[in-house]
């Protein structure tokens, strides 16, 4: 029987060099001597390639070439994020991102960022646009986020962009007023304290009064509806 065992061990391995045999069964002997059999080697070979692959994707995009891949969205609370501005400071510059966000996908592109400096009167050469996304772009995707966006007004609140930059060019051209003084200038901790306080209560008052002008417009138009109806029944 093992005479019977080695011959058909020898012909299904003559069979396989011939290409006319099934190698996975071979593949799954355990070799003598112990060691790594043949079946680890093509996941080695795997991962290598994957890294392999993630090095050169890596480099191309440092080279500028190549295609980024589409970051998370990150979700944030402007208004708890950007302390330092208005409710309306933020809504104004909402509207402007918006207005401005001609494809209506979150964000502002090289082309839609062009467009909005020719019409602030500030025009920027191609490079002066890229360097102006470089600025504030976290995430290297080549075009500005709403935060994105928000930190070029930070930025400028703080003086920390210099006067002849595209981006200084944009905040102040924006007819949004951005010169607020935050905690950090008062001249004490006690004078912190009591500026920290009025930024709340200057937050719940905003709050409050956009409250009282959502229930004037709804009363008006209430007023508006009835005013309709009785002009209909006028003419019946």
């Amino acid at each position: 029987m093992a005479s019977d065992e080695l011959a058909n061990k020898l012909t299904r391995r003559l069979k396989i060099e011939e290409g006319a045999g099934e190698p996975a069964a071979l593949a799954r002997e355990e070799p003598e001597g112990g060691g790594h059999t043949e079946s680890n080697k093509p996941a080695t070979a795997n991962a290598d390639t994957e890294l392999g692959a993630k090095l050169i994707r890596r480099a191309d995009l440092n080279d500028g070439h190549g295609e980024p891949q589409q970051p998370s969205k990150r979700v944030f609370n402007p208004y708890t994020e950007f302390k330092e501005f208005s409710r309306k400071q933020i809504k104004d510059m909402e509207k402007m991102f918006k207005d401005y966000d001609a494809g209506k996908d979150g964000f502002i592109d090289l082309m839609e960022l062009k467009l909005m400096m020719e019409k602030l009167g500030a025009p920027q050469t191609h490079l002066g646009l890229k360097n102006m996304i470089k600025e504030v772009d976290e995430d290297f995707d080549g075009k500005l986020s709403y935060r994105e966006f928000l930190l070029i007004f930070r930025k400028a609140a703080a003086g920390e962009l210099p006067e002849d930059s595209g981006l200084h060019a944009l905040a102040r051209l924006s007819e949004i007023d951005v010169s607020t003084e935050g905690v950090k200038g008062a001249k004490n901790f006690f004078e912190a304290k009591v500026h920290a306080i009025n930024e709340s209560n200057r937050f719940e008052a905003e709050i409050r009064q956009e409250q009282e002008e959502k229930k004037q417009q709804a009363e008006e138009k209430k007023q508006r509806q009835a005013a309709f109806k009785q002009l209909q029944s006028a003419f019946k």
